[in-house]
């Protein structure tokens, strides 16, 4: 298993985006730290990139000490940790896939004994490819089940029963509008959002007793690696069917994520919150 753990923030780099638009460091700076998840520990699946990097710049910002997990992007690991760090916080980096059952299990044993507790379970790690259904594989099929439904419990649950002891904890889940309405994508991607929100939604009635809060957020497609994957096609359609006319930023759902699973919400559990840009209203 390959754990990466700093403690002191490293120095501030420059060059971390390409384009026009400001790096995600900067545009996370706009608003001024709420300290909504002062001292919380949090793991964040699928860290390495888009929403899950940005999930973990605004939790930091907020006061959080964070692990994540990635699949392959070293170079987008290390900029998670460096963007956690800028704030003050600790960052732990694990090189281990959630279709791994085993080391998925590992990795939660080991976060959990050096961070003494996680507060926070975010399941964002996700797979979507566009194919149609009239031409998708069995390949295909099972690969994106495998990694946003078998991956979605290899996570949960060792997390979910340290919180069980401890009898607190939030897990948010970060599903689609895609599992809500027939919207511009896959059936394979479509299929494994539905049951994520199936899965919120009967998690949370077991949780409750023990002080646990399950929630969700369904997304519109974002303007991140996942989101620009899908074919040109689908996008176009996508934005004409969005009231505000374009993709999502990734930080615009991070930043409502904060608040969901932070001390300032805790009577909501079982919900299924739409961060769509008014796509699917």
């Amino acid at each position: 298993m390959l754990v990466s753990v700093t403690t002191q923030p490293p120095a501030q780099t420059t060059a971390e985006t390409n384009g026009s638009a400001p790096p995600l460091s900067e545009t996370l700076r706009q608003f001024p730290a709420a300290g909504l998840l002062a001292g919380k520990k949090v793991f964040i699946s699928g860290g390495s990139r888009g929403l899950g990097q940005a999930l973990c710049g605004v939790f930091a910002r907020e006061g959080a000490d964070i692990a994540f997990n990635y699949a392959t992007n070293d170079a987008g690991a290390e900029k998670t940790k460096e963007l956690i760090e800028g704030f003050g916080r600790q960052a732990m980096s694990y090189k281990v896939s959630i279709t791994d059952r085993d080391k998925t299990r590992e990795m939660a044993k080991e976060v959990i004994e050096k961070f003494g507790t996680v507060d926070i379970l975010v399941n964002n790690a996700a797979m979507n490819r566009g194919d149609s259904f009239a031409t998708m594989t069995e390949e295909a099929w099972l690969d994106v089940i495998n990694v946003n439904v078998n991956g979605l419990f290899y996570i949960t649950k060792p997390f979910f029963k340290n919180m069980m002891r401890q009898r607190k904890g939030s897990v948010l889940n970060i599903s689609s509008i895609a599992g809500i309405r027939a919207v511009p994508t896959s059936v394979h991607y479509s299929t494994a959002k539905a049951a994520t929100i199936g899965f919120t939604k009967c998690l949370s009635r077991e949780a409750a007793p023990f002080g646990i809060t399950v929630n969700s957020i369904a997304s519109g497609i974002l303007d991140t690696d996942l989101g620009n994957a899908l074919p040109d096609q689908f996008l176009a359609i996508y934005q004409k069917w969005c009231s505000k006319g374009r993709l999502g930023s990734a930080q615009d759902l991070a930043e409502f994520a904060s608040f969901m699973v932070s001390d300032r919400n805790t009577y909501m559990t079982g919900e299924v919150v739409t961060i769509d840009g008014g796509t699917v209203v």
